[in-house]
């Protein structure tokens, strides 16, 4: 088992100082997560607006569905993450962070898209 203590096996006074916050830092993280996936929902929504107006098309519906899709991702992440924080020594994933810059700078193209129809 690796963790933040390893690097301080010689001096175990100094391990004693890493140790987990049970204050409301991790609360507060899972609460950002939510109002992130919140904001996401309503920013997908207003992405997708333009799929239902009656003269619809193919190119409308795929925007739609690739900003439901990146929506659903990042509510996945949120969860992931919300559930790591629960770990003694809660550390982020190189790929989680790549994949929700990955997902904003999706959303935030689709929303350009959307303005420029």
């Amino acid at each position: 088992m690796t963790g933040p203590c390893d690097a301080h096996h010689r001096d175990p006074g100094a391990c004693a100082q890493l140790v987990r916050d049970p204050g409301a830092s991790p609360e507060r993280t899972r609460l950002a997560w939510r109002r992130t996936g919140l904001s996401a929902a309503a920013v997908g929504l207003l992405i997708a607006r333009p799929a239902f107006a009656p003269d619809a098309g193919p190119p409308e519906f795929l925007i739609a569905a690739a900003a439901m899709a990146g929506w659903a991702v990042m509510v996945a992440l949120a969860f992931h993450r919300g559930r790591e924080l629960r770990s003694r020594f809660p550390e982020s994933s190189p790929g989680s962070i790549r994949a929700y810059a990955l997902v904003i700078a999706l959303m935030a193209f689709l929303g350009g898209w959307v303005v420029m129809l």
